[in-house]
């Protein structure tokens, strides 16, 4: 068994015989063109974790019988026709390691299930050992993902991660075959990008006085300030990054709702009657961004620059949870939709959406949004990230529309793990390794071409109850482990999958997981610094949990 995660399409064992190819310091690395990337990112890692040099193969031969030791990196078309462009051919023989893509993507993946193949020592920052002798078994792997949209969404306005636990996450997707990261920015509790042409977005709305600690409906507060946002320059870098693990970043301004910070930085954005600060609880809050002219010329202005900091086809346009109060209330919003001739509250908020559809559209972008944007009618070309459920996804799907499934009940990894009076923060319903190892993303009632419109899955990490990188880890895994196998390999039917085999790899991952440092759940629960005792004796006084299964909406 070769205790991968994800696990691949097919993986025999190869000719001539098992055994093991030997890698050491006169082992060559051959990156033909297009697998420059690859050959420098396996340099930075697995050359570090084992101390081999990998230098330069030299010329153009690449007949097996050559002699030397060596690993080849190669784009092949016809793995691109049999596999697709993120599709590879691994195999190791007695002459050589050789990994095919169908592209430089394919090559990376390739890369990563050989840095798999090494071992959990392969994943550290240096040698443990200068002496050792480093092999890789004979295998023969054929393997492409299941799904194009292989994601995690990272909440950073509830609580900031500085730039550098970004920079850890992309890489806690490479080793996983994710391919999107979608980049929560703002909401009401903060603004995390800046905006040079409104700098008080950052200067005002990226700090809060004080944080509540727990659920909304604790008593408790973290009275010390809390903010923080990335620079124009972080944000390249994070790009840059991600694109060097074929990483597509997708930005996410929410809008119409969850504006408070902007509006706390720029009154005249809002509807309301007094100047607002920052938020400091949970929740929905009632303060929506007005539909006036200025507000979509100062998000026109927004957009601009975070066009130009994100090449990324798609842009996330929230949409979720906008509140429609304070337009009932306000003469003002009235007025404005007697002027648009819009019957109700949600044909306006379809029209403020729609109006950032047409202008990413014009800019060559896509807008995509959280379900709540298919009330009162959507864009042709807009895409849906289906939270509440399956049904806004099924909806979206049947009406043409493209779709990313990640519905709260199965993939929000914020929910606890476990029943037992011990989970730090209890929030919603148990999730389990086997709840989300048996998460299907595409829905049965779907026929064969609406189910197309299905453009893959991600996992939502929602950071109210996640105050630091170690309570990220904690909510994040192992359970991302089993969600990129469902995003990456074509399983069978949710009771069909044969959890018990993946568990038995998962012992193996823990041990790489341990070596990249991830403060994850273990599998006999947390461990004591991991608990969170809480006031009284009361474990719902922090959280709240929801007992019983998800409902399947």
């Amino acid at each position: 068994m070769l205790d991968l995660v994800p696990a691949p399409g097919a993986a025999p064992w190869a000719p001539p015989a098992q055994g093991h190819y030997p890698l050491g310091h006169d082992t060559a690395l051959f990156a033909r063109p297009g697998t420059e990337g690859v050959a420098r990112w396996l340099r930075a890692t697995v050359g570090a974790a084992t101390g081999l040099p990998l230098p330069d193969g030299t010329g153009a031969d690449t007949e097996r019988d050559s002699g030397g030791n060596r690993i080849e990196l190669r784009v092949d078309p016809g793995v691109e026709q049999d596999l697709g462009p993120e599709g590879y051919r691994l195999v190791v023989d007695g002459y050589l390691v050789l990994i095919e893509g169908g592209g430089p993507a394919g090559v990376f993946w390739g890369a990563q299930t050989l840095r798999q193949l090494l071992g959990p020592d392969a994943f550290r920052r240096a040698p443990l050992d200068p002496a050792r002798q480093w092999s890789v078994p004979m295998v023969a792997i054929e393997d492409r993902p299941r799904f194009a949209w292989r994601g995690l969404m990272l909440d950073v306005a509830r609580h900031f991660m500085p730039k550098d636990g970004v920079l850890r996450y992309l890489d806690l997707l490479a080793a996983h075959k994710l391919n999107v990261f979608h980049f929560h920015l703002t909401d009401d509790q903060g603004w995390r990008v800046e905006i040079k042409r409104h700098p008080k977005l950052t200067g005002t709305g990226a700090w809060r006085a004080r944080t509540k600690y727990g659920h909304r409906a604790s008593d408790l507060w973290t009275e010390t300030p809390h903010g923080g946002y990335y620079t124009q320059d972080d944000i390249r870098e994070i790009v840059a990054y991600a694109g060097e693990r074929h990483i597509t970043v997708v930005p996410e301004i929410d809008i119409p709702g969850h504006s408070q910070a902007a509006i706390a930085a720029y009154p005249e954005l809002g509807c309301a009657d007094a100047p607002l600060s920052v938020w400091d609880t949970w929740g929905i809050s009632q303060n929506v961004l007005a539909p006036t002219d200025h507000t979509l010329r100062f998000f026109e202005g927004v957009f601009e620059e975070v066009l130009a900091l994100f090449p990324s086809t798609f842009v996330h346009v929230g949409g979720d949870e906008a509140l429609k109060d304070q337009w009932k209330r306000s003469p003002a919003v009235q007025a404005r939709m007697e002027e648009l001739s819009l019957a109700d509250e949600e044909e306006l908020q379809s029209w403020f959406v729609r109006h950032f559809d047409t202008w990413l559209t014009e800019r060559g972008r896509r807008l995509i949004g959280w379900d709540e944007i298919l009330e009162g009618g959507l864009a042709p070309g807009a895409a849906v990230s289906s939270w509440r459920g399956y049904a806004g996804g099924i909806a979206a799907a049947r009406a043409g529309h493209d779709v990313v499934m990640c519905p709260e009940q199965q993939v929000y990894l914020d929910h606890r793990q476990d029943g037992g009076p011990d989970e730090p923060m209890p929030i919603g319903y148990v999730r389990t390794l086997e709840d989300v190892y048996r998460f299907e993303p595409v829905p049965p009632e779907l026929t064969p071409a609406e189910a197309r419109h299905i453009l893959g899955t991600q996992a939502n990490v929602w950071t109210e109850v996640m105050e630091n990188q170690s309570r990220v880890d904690y909510q994040t895994f192992p359970r991302l482990a089993a969600f990129a196998e469902v995003a990456w390999a074509d399983l069978p039917a949710p009771a069909e999958r044969d959890f018990a085999g993946f568990e038995a790899r998962m012992a193996a991952h823990y041990k790489r997981l341990d070596a990249l440092g991830v403060d994850y759940r273990p599998p006999g629960g947390p461990l004591p610094w991991q608990q969170r005792p809480a006031p009284n004796g009361d474990p719902a006084s922090l959280g709240r949990p929801i007992e019983g299964s998800p409902p399947n909406v």
